[in-house]
This record gives C-alpha cells, sequence and structure tokens, in this order.
C-alpha cells in the first residue's frame, strides 16, 4: 500500500525548509505540504487554510477545510493552499501505518473454517501417502517390467491428483488474496473471520457520497426575490464564493459559469468557518451562508424557510444569499446520483433475488455539507430473507 509521500519539506529552526525522508520526521518537526502533495504525517495545522481530501480515510469525497488548529492525517490529500503542519504521530503511530498493519493482520489470521480444513487435512494426507506407497509397492510385486518406473509414476499419480496440499493452502491464500484486492480498492477487511461471515450477511449498508453519488455537488435550484433578478443573484454570489476554497463554492461558480453569468471581483471578502462567507461585490455588501450566519447578522428569511425545508427534504443543501442586509435568494445544491447507480442496485438485487432475499426501502438522501446543513450520511439497503418475489427498492 504506497500511500503515503517518501519524503518531507521539513522546516528548519532557522526558517529555511529542506526536504527530508519520511522516517527522518519526528514528532514535534514542522512541515510544510503545498498544493497537491500528500500530508506526509498525522499533525496539527500551524499555518494555512486549505481543502483537504480525506477520502483515504473517511471515504468522503468532498474535501475539508483545514484552518490552523486543525487535524490532519498523513496519506490525505491537499487540495488547494499551503499548509504547515506539527507532525504528532509519525512512523508506526501514524493512522495510515495502522491501516496497513491491520491488512496484514488480516492476511495473518486463520479463518474458523480453516481449523476444520486443518482437521481434515491432518487425515487426508497421511491417507493419501499410504494410498500412493501401496500403489508403488502393488506396480512392484505385481506390475510388468520395468515394474519400477510403472510403480513410481503410479505413486506420483495418486499424490498428484489427489492434491492434499491443495487443502491446506486454499483457504490461507484465498484470505491473502482477498485482503489484499481489497485494500487495493479501499475495502479494509479487520480478520479472516469477517470474510467468512460476509457469505451470510443479509445487510449492506453503502456510503452515499461517491459511491451512489458522484462525489461533487452541483446547484441545482435558484430562488430569487420577487424585486431581485436572477442572473443579478448569481453573478452576486458566485463572485462572492469564487474567492472561497470550499467545495461547495466551487460549484456556485460552475453553476454560474454554466448559465453564461459574467463575474466581478470581490472585496473584504471575510470567511466565517461553519457557517458562510461575505464581503463587496460590484459596490453592494453580499453574505451567503446558512440559517446561523443570517440570524446573526440579524436578517429575516422566513420568506425562505419553507423553501429551504423543502429542498433539505429532498437532499439538497440550501445556501441563504442576503444583499445590503436584505435577503436576495436561496441557493440550492446536490450531490446527483451516479448514472450508473440503479444498474449497481439492480445489480445488488439480482444477486439477493438467487437467495430469496427482499431489499428494505432506501432512505431520502441526506444533506450535503456539514458547512451549511448536515453531515454526511450513508444509506442502508437491507436485504431480508423472505419467500415471496422482490419487491422493487
Amino acid at each position: 500500500m504506497n500511500l503515503a509521500p517518501k519524503t518531507a519539506r521539513r522546516i528548519q529552526p532557522d526558517g529555511t525548509e529542506q526536504d527530508a525522508p519520511l522516517e527522518n520526521i519526528l514528532s514535534g518537526d514542522r512541515v510544510r505540504v503545498r498544493p497537491g502533495e500528500a500530508v506526509p504525517v498525522d499533525g496539527i495545522v500551524t499555518e494555512g487554510r486549505s481543502s483537504v481530501d480525506e477520502s483515504l480515510i473517511t471515504g468522503e469525497p468532498l474535501p475539508v477545510e483545514k484552518t490552523e488548529g486543525a487535524q490532519v492525517t498523513g496519506g490525505t490529500v491537499n487540495r488547494n493552499g499551503t499548509l504547515v503542519v506539527r507532525a504528532q504521530k509519525v512512523g508506526s503511530d501514524s493512522v495510515l501505518s495502522q491501516i496497513v498493519e491491520m491488512v496484514a493482520s488480516a492476511q495473518r489470521s486463520r479463518a474458523p473454517i480453516q481449523k476444520l480444513a486443518d482437521r481434515v487435512t491432518g487425515w487426508f494426507v497421511p491417507a493419501v501417502v499410504i494410498i500412493a506407497v501401496l500403489a508403488f509397492v502393488a506396480w512392484i510385486l505385481l506390475g510388468p517390467q520395468p515394474s519400477f518406473i510403472y510403480g513410481l509414476v503410479a505413486a506420483v499419480s495418486v499424490l498428484i491428483i489427489a492434491c492434499p496440499c491443495a487443502l491446506g493452502l486454499a483457504t490461507p491464500i484465498s484470505i491473502m488474496t482477498a485482503t489484499g484486492r481489497g485494500a487495493q480498492s479501499g475495502v479494509l477487511i479487520r480478520e479472516a473471520a469477517a470474510l467468512e461471515r460476509l457469505a451470510a450477511v443479509d445487510t449492506l449498508i453503502v456510503d452515499k457520497t461517491g459511491t451512489l453519488t458522484g462525489g461533487k455537488p452541483r446547484l441545482t435550484d435558484v430562488l430569487v426575490h420577487p424585486a431581485f433578478p436572477e442572473n443579478r443573484l448569481l453573478m452576486l454570489a458566485a463572485s462572492l464564493e469564487r474567492a472561497s476554497e470550499h467545495p461547495l463554492a466551487e460549484a456556485i461558480v460552475a453553476g454560474a459559469k454554466a448559465r453564461d453569468v459574467s463575474l466581478t471581483t470581490v472585496t473584504d471578502f471575510e470567511a466565517i468557518n461553519g457557517k458562510g462567507v461575505s464581503g463587496r461585490v460590484d459596490g453592494e455588501m453580499v453574505m451567503a451562508g446558512n440559517a446561523v450566519m443570517m440570524a446573526e447578522a440579524a436578517i429575516d428569511i422566513t420568506s425562505f424557510a419553507g423553501h429551504a425545508e423543502s429542498l433539505r427534504q429532498n437532499g439538497r443543501t440550501a445556501l441563504y444569499v442576503a444583499v445590503n442586509g436584505q435577503p436576495a435568494g436561496l441557493l440550492a445544491l446536490a450531490d446527483e446520483i451516479k448514472i450508473n447507480a440503479a444498474e449497481g442496485s439492480a445489480h445488488c438485487t439480482q444477486t439477493a433475488s438467487a437467495s430469496s432475499w427482499r431489499p428494505a426501502t432506501m432512505p431520502s438522501r441526506p444533506k450535503l455539507s456539514q458547512r451549511y446543513s448536515g453531515s454526511m450520511r450513508s444509506l442502508r439497503i437491507s436485504c431480508r430473507r423472505q419467500r415471496r418475489p422482490w419487491s422493487n427498492v
């Protein structure tokens, strides 16, 4: 599992920087992580602001904002912006090393069925060897000349056809192959016994983001105040969000460009972690964020509250936009379902149908991001044994 960088850019006490092998980085050292680089160690951010792709650890493709004081994990990828990280866990103490060790431990573990195979092998191997010896002796005593050659061929044939070693090697090789291939695909298996129990599983828990969905939010709805033009609202909101590094901001900018909306510069930009952003665009004070941000600014958003709740019920993230202290509109973003998600679900249906299982109904899609609404969730597909045919998901 070649997931961590081989070197790290260490910041010396005198302020100079030098690339050093990862094994030479000690706890307390400061390292610089540039855009596009993997974080080399587990640590805490001391300088900088960026979005970090933590899909390796969490499975969530949407990057997470990291500012001073935030924890980062080795192996995750810095998207934009530069971070200075103080190392806290290095070497075998890091999360990534523990994951690698867990995979190696799973490959070494023994499945319960292997105990049965070992017991059978304990009797089967001696029996095959005895039969091979008896075949050899029988050809030597009773066979035609050259009896030794015929006897040797008979004994070897018995050993090859019975192949007693395969019985003892089948389970360990299967475990090693399954855990190795799983790790390459991002599936971590804790122990060999889990693979054996998988045959009796009747519930499949599927991570929504990046599995059933594309993992990238998209601007889906634009609701505006009757006295505010839609293109004007998009221009102000997208121009403001262009200064932000949040993944939802990228979706708003992309949505505005797809609608051929021209953007302008922003001044007095301020990002409030967990709430939203504000700044001056085209001479007007613009705010974009969640209901908490609007409430703190004493902006009445009751006219959009019903629309926002309806959007959230449909799995969308609602973002309020205010201009000069007045509510101007509402933007909705969603992580769209993949085109082949239905095909994958149908495949699960057909596979489970062979075992007379039935899927439970999928819950509605969860929210997109903790910045504006709720955190990422998972979808659960429960396949329960039933004698009647499958019902539709």
